[in-house]
């Protein structure tokens, strides 16, 4: 019922008396401003009051409690003066209207521009993908808990007091009904504080800084004390909670709320699909494994090859044979009974060799080199191929004397022809 001033993009209204200002919001939907807003500066040279104007701001038109109770917050939280001041507008958002009362009688400026990129928007749309995409991961992680644990107690205290008071109370019912409470009252007390962050940063910095230090310390302290989540169920409900607080974000991060929709749908399908996916897959791959042609491959050892896979699985065999007979349940009494010298053996058990240095030296004299066996082996190597070279020159002998014998019978014909 007021006669509003409304503003447009690329106004400068400048104006010294009281007056209400309204900013009606275009209804049709352009991608291009998905993350556009519209920024609302006010600025003079004395102090002014900036009043917003609802529809619900009489709280004697409450309808439910809640309202009630949010309507007095808000009227506790009215910023004071101040010489200057900024809206942010979101592109299809409600629509925006505030009155402007200046003190004495000098001019104010008010000025539109549109911020096509807003990166708070931006921001806010990311974090929301990424803390969706690897809820997994970082809630497993220690140094995120801890992250989460300051943040938590900075922007909810009345929630991080009940969770840390949570063995206290002794009925389930209770606590969620109080947590319920404490999660109203932070979300409505978080809003407040993003509506008037600029006046509290201007006018209490100081207290807004000592906040944030003594409840992230505090915070932090009580998380290192109780430690890191350890059992499945927690590290679930952490997980749905962080993926919640994602679809918060997603759809704080963009001006159009059917986009952010949108965006949430394909991302708990693209979540959802995975199992089927994973399954899908391991279905293939079993399927392709058994049609697959089972050629047995066989792959010849190198004389090196062979020797060092001998030694090695003689070692493995030894040990296993050692480790066997430690056993309680070997029934040395049986082995020793049948065996020609126990010392031996228990000295083999005992970590001794296998082979004594007699039995070495008698098998090096043998078959080593410069051995009796070795030379054996090299004389009826080279006896076989002398037997083969006799018979070779005996052929060419042969081959030798055919050809004198043609000469000889060719050679009286040659005479009688002379």
């Amino acid at each position: 019922g007021r006669n509003c001033s409304f503003l447009q993009e690329m106004d400068v209204i400048q104006k010294q008396d009281e007056n209400c200002y309204c900013y009606v919001q275009n209804r049709t939907i352009h991608l291009q401003y998905l993350w556009s807003t519209l920024q609302v500066k006010v600025n003079s040279r004395e102090t002014f009051r900036f009043e917003p104007i609802s529809e619900k701001s009489n709280c004697r038109n409450s309808e439910t409690v809640f309202e009630f109770a949010a309507c007095a917050v808000q009227i506790f939280w009215k910023p004071e003066t101040s010489t200057e001041t900024f809206i942010s507008i979101k592109q299809y958002g409600e629509d925006i209207c505030f009155k402007i009362q200046p003190f004495k009688t000098e001019p104010y400026i008010v000025s539109v521009k549109r911020e096509m990129l807003d990166g708070k928007l931006l921001f806010l749309f990311v974090a929301g993908i990424f803390l969706f995409h690897f809820a997994n991961s970082l809630s497993r992680s220690t140094k995120f808990f801890y992250l989460s644990g300051i943040i938590l107690g900075v922007l909810a205290l009345l929630v991080f007091v009940l969770l840390t008071l949570k063995r206290f109370i002794p009925r389930h019912s209770t606590f969620w009904i109080l947590m319920s409470g404490c999660w109203m009252s932070s979300l409505y007390f978080i809003y407040c504080f993003k509506e008037n962050m600029q006046w509290l940063w201007s006018e209490h910095r100081n207290y807004l800084l000592g906040y944030f230090l003594a409840v992230g310390i505090i915070s932090f302290a009580t998380c290192y004390q109780h430690g890191p989540l350890t059992t499945e169920l927690s590290i679930t409900l952490f997980t749905w909670t962080l993926q919640l607080t994602a679809f918060v974000l997603i759809y704080c991060g963009v001006t159009v709320p059917q986009v952010a929709y949108a965006v949430i749908a394909v991302s708990l399908c693209s979540k959802g699909l995975c199992y089927p996916l994973g399954a899908a897959c391991h279905i293939g791959r079993k399927m392709k494994n058994h049609f697959k042609s089972k050629k047995l491959v066989f792959k010849c050892l190198t004389e090196e090859e062979y020797r060092e896979q001998g030694e090695t699985e003689t070692i493995r065999a030894l040990e296993e044979l050692r480790s066997f007979c430690r056993n309680p349940d070997f029934p040395s009494w049986l082995a020793v009974s049948k065996l020609q010298s126990p010392h031996r053996f228990a000295g083999f058990v005992l970590g001794s060799p296998h082979v004594s240095p007699a039995e070495t030296k008698a098998h090096d004299q043998e078959y080593g080199i410069g051995s009796f066996f070795l030379e054996e082996q090299l004389f009826e190597t080279r006896a076989e191929s002398e037997q083969d070279d006799p018979a070779n020159s005996i052929h060419e002998g042969d081959e030798e004397d055919e050809d004198e014998m043609h000469k000889q019978i060719s050679f009286p014909y040659a005479t009688e022809l002379l």
